[in-house]
């Protein structure tokens, strides 16, 4: 049986993930989906992927308080797992909540309605077809977010003793001052 790591290894790992899952959502995620969406004209859209990326970087800054062995950054770490958590699940509740079936029909072209009736298809049999794609893709937007946002948030949660021990042993050892205290 392998032994537990050693809180300074847990506390590298806690970092390593913090750093790099909060540039995920900031980056590739958060800022392009806001830019595009802002291109599109949908100021709505634009805004949640600016509080995405707001996630993101409280993801980061704790990661980056923890590095320069503040303990606050571990609850940083569990609330931006939160933040991004109720946020994702809002928009996919949201957008549960906003499906219209003639505005789905509005965007069948006739060059669409023609391929459904060459394959042998009415409009009326497609769209429960749509209704069933889109609730399943919002729905599992919602499930898996509570399972990764959840599941890192705890995480987190359950190393924030260890975290703070690897932090009391580096300043025990010598070199790390505590913070100074603000006020």
């Amino acid at each position: 049986m392998k032994p537990p790591p050693l809180p300074a290894d847990t506390l590298r790992r806690i970092i390593k993930v913090g750093r790099f899952n909060g540039m995920v959502v900031i980056f590739p995620v958060a800022l392009v989906c806001a830019l595009i969406a802002l291109a599109m004209g949908d100021l709505v859209s634009a805004g949640f992927g600016l509080m995405v990326a707001a996630a993101g970087w409280s993801e980061w800054h704790g990661a980056k308080l923890l590095q320069r062995r503040e303990a606050r950054g571990i609850n940083w770490l569990v609330r931006s797992q939160l933040y991004l958590m109720t946020l994702i699940l809002v928009y996919a509740l949201e957008r549960m909540g906003s499906y219209d079936p003639e505005y789905i029909r509005s965007l069948i072209t006739p060059e669409m309605n023609q391929i459904f009736q060459e394959a042998g298809l009415d409009v009326q049999q497609i769209l429960p077809l749509v209704r069933l794609t889109f609730y399943v893709l919002y729905g599992s937007l919602a499930v898996s977010t509570l399972i990764y946002q959840g599941g890192l948030a705890l995480f987190y949660r359950r190393r924030a003793d260890v975290v703070r021990t690897a932090l009391d042993e580096a300043r025990r050892a010598g070199g790390i001052q505590p913070p100074p205290a603000l006020g």
